[in-house]
């Protein structure tokens, strides 16, 4: 992981909202199943047609809290919606996402994923 992605998990962590989104079993049985690198490929879908577009469909609401481990790490990372985004990463409201804003959502949803993984393995 790298720094930034780093500093944002520690400052999320101290949330106490973002803090209580867990992985449970289906969704860790979900990722062995599918692989991490299928996971990645659909939160980039995800983030692509759900929050990239200047004026997203349904802004706030767009992402549901379980069915996939990306929403849920969506919700813990805050790039569930563009309020969130704006809130929490400066990522302002009313334009679309740049190649970048998307690498770095994608990256720190699988970072965090990856981290929810690695807790899971040491219980």
């Amino acid at each position: 992981m790298n720094g930034r992605i780093n500093q944002v998990l520690e400052s999320l962590g101290k949330s106490s909202f973002r803090s209580r989104f867990k992985l449970d079993e289906k969704d860790l049985l979900y990722i062995r199943e599918k692989g991490i690198d299928i996971v990645r490929r659909h939160a980039v879908d995800f983030v692509h047609s759900r929050i990239a577009g200047r004026f997203p469909e349904n802004d706030g609401k767009q992402t549901p809290m379980r069915g996939h481990p990306a929403f849920k790490a969506q919700h813990a990372t805050a790039t569930c919606c563009r309020g969130c985004l704006q809130k929490w990463h400066g990522i302002r409201k009313g334009k679309a996402l740049t190649g970048g804003e998307i690498d770095f959502i994608v990256d720190l949803i699988m970072a965090w994923i990856e981290m929810q993984v690695k807790a899971a393995e040491k219980d």
